[in-house]
């Protein structure tokens, strides 16, 4: 796939999940628990322990899933994220190098932005899509205002973000919501069931 091709799974059900656990079999189970209740895309987060380990062991598994990495902040931690299998790149910060790295191997990158000045800094550096983070010190409002000025910029809200609110930020123009725990903790039928509660939210929010 291109990588415009990524991006456009990566956010069709408006929504992606985020895995940050103790370990790499908890980060499987969790991505695991939610792709089968009906989601496409998971990110793992590199803070979890052997984070690469569970992003190749997804891959694996579930080929036909879109399994990501999460937390990347520089250049090295992208091409090995990349070499473990992920197809896509979520950040933090913004860091051209992160990037540029991504997109040397045909992988979107969505790094994170806080202000209208970092939002116009990471499109001018190529970003996919910006990751608006923490979406908890902002609005729908906010981002609504936002895209008044920069309707070109692709805004994907993450922390914060609950299934009561996520209908709220795609209201406002947001491609999709990050959602961690808010969505995968509690086990597996916990989780299965949020995710086709919020699938439901988010079809009727379009």
């Amino acid at each position: 796939m291109y990588r415009w091709e990524i991006v456009q799974a990566v956010t069709a059900q408006r929504v992606f999940g985020i895995v940050r656990s103790a370990g790499p079999d908890e980060a499987v189970a969790a991505a695991q628990a939610v792709l089968d209740a009906g989601l496409q895309a998971v990110e793992v987060a590199l803070t979890t322990p052997r984070a690469l380990s569970a992003v190749e062991r997804l891959t694996e598994q579930r080929p036909d899933a879109l399994i990501g990495a999460g937390t990347v902040l520089d250049e090295a931690a992208a091409g090995a994220a990349v070499r473990a299998g992920a197809r896509f790149l979520v950040s933090p910060n913004l860091n051209p190098e992160v990037i540029r790295a991504g997109h040397r191997y045909g992988v979107p990158v969505f790094p994170g932005v806080t202000t209208p000045s970092e939002i116009v800094r990471a499109l001018e550096e190529g970003a996919d899509a910006v990751k608006i983070f923490p979406a908890s010190a902002v609005s729908p409002s906010w981002l609504r205002d936002v895209r008044a000025a920069l309707p070109q910029a692709p805004a994907i809200p993450t922390g914060g973000v609950s299934i009561d609110n996520a209908p709220e930020w795609i209201a406002a123009g947001a491609v999709a919501c990050g959602m961690g725990s808010a969505l995968t903790s509690g086990g597996a039928r916990a989780a299965g069931e949020r995710v086709t509660t919020l699938l439901a939210k988010l079809a009727d929010a379009r």
